[in-house]
């Protein structure tokens, strides 16, 4: 098991009430009780802390009030607050400190955490929490240590190289963070305990070849045999190397597809 320690830098103070929700758990289970998601289930009961993805509130400033742990994300949040009182969650970057002061605007200085217009972005720049369509909030890059690297502007599109080496277009129109995300070292822990994947809410995964034939197409036989032509699901579907992205119009925006990992 790998234990992260929590930065220093992160309040223990009570996250504000007012952006707390109930997270209702379904343990993998549809209406019915019928398991639709595997391998889901229990985990530690947590609140869901509601983050501002959009930030609509233009031109207006905000500081940082306090870095805190999301149990529901790999990176943290920030508090900001604004001048008449309100208070908001945002993803936090990485070298956010308590007392920065950010905003969100057309166009506003390129320093990490604050908003704006991918067109205003230099050549080069990380960024992240990156909309699709102008003012519909961010959706691309907010897991933890992600950032996309801005490759130009043309025409009414900015070039974005994405986390997985993918280059795509993107309306320059649309918002995006300066900086990355913060918590990078997330990708170095290990679980390392059944237990603790319980706490996480992970249920056991049983190999199809541990089965019997009745159960998975992988399963049966007297002792180990192996999986057949190609692996396959536990409905026999093809796994594994088979394409599963269908024919999108947004397929035309991709300029270069991400480099494929070798199989050892």
């Amino acid at each position: 098991m790998v234990v992260k320690k929590k930065k220093t830098i992160l309040s223990k103070d009570k996250p504000p009430k007012s952006l707390l929700r109930a997270l209702k758990k379904t343990g993998g289970k549809n209406n019915t009780g019928r398991i639709t998601v595997r391998h889901k289930g229990g985990g530690v009961k947590k609140m869901y802390r509601v983050v501002d993805f959009g930030q609509q509130r233009l031109g207006e400033k905000s500081i940082v009030v306090s870095l805190e742990y999301d149990p529901n994300r790999t990176c943290y949040i920030a508090l900001l607050k604004y001048n008449d009182g309100e208070v908001k969650y945002i993803i936090a970057p990485d070298g956010l400190s308590i007392g920065d002061e950010l905003v969100c605007s057309d166009i506003a200085p390129i320093k990490a955490g604050n908003r704006m217009r991918l067109k205003n972005i230099p050549v080069g720049s990380m960024a992240h929490n990156i909309e699709l369509f102008p003012m519909a909030g961010g959706k691309m890059a907010r897991s933890a240590g992600n950032g996309v690297i801005v490759m130009g502007h043309e025409g009414k599109y900015t070039q974005l190289k994405m986390p997985s080496t993918e280059v795509r277009k993107v309306l320059n129109e649309c918002f995006a963070s300066v900086g990355q995300i913060s918590n990078p070292e997330h990708r170095f822990r290990q679980i390392g305990s059944a237990g603790r994947a319980r706490k996480m809410g992970h249920r056991p995964i049983v190999r199809g070849s541990a089965m019997n034939a009745c159960d998975h197409p992988h399963g049966g036989g007297k002792n180990k045999q192996p999986i057949g032509k190609h692996p396959r699901t536990a409905w026999g579907k093809p796994a594994l190397g088979v394409k599963t992205r269908k024919k999108k119009w947004t397929s035309k925006l991709i300029l270069k597809r991400r480099i494929q990992k070798k199989r050892k």
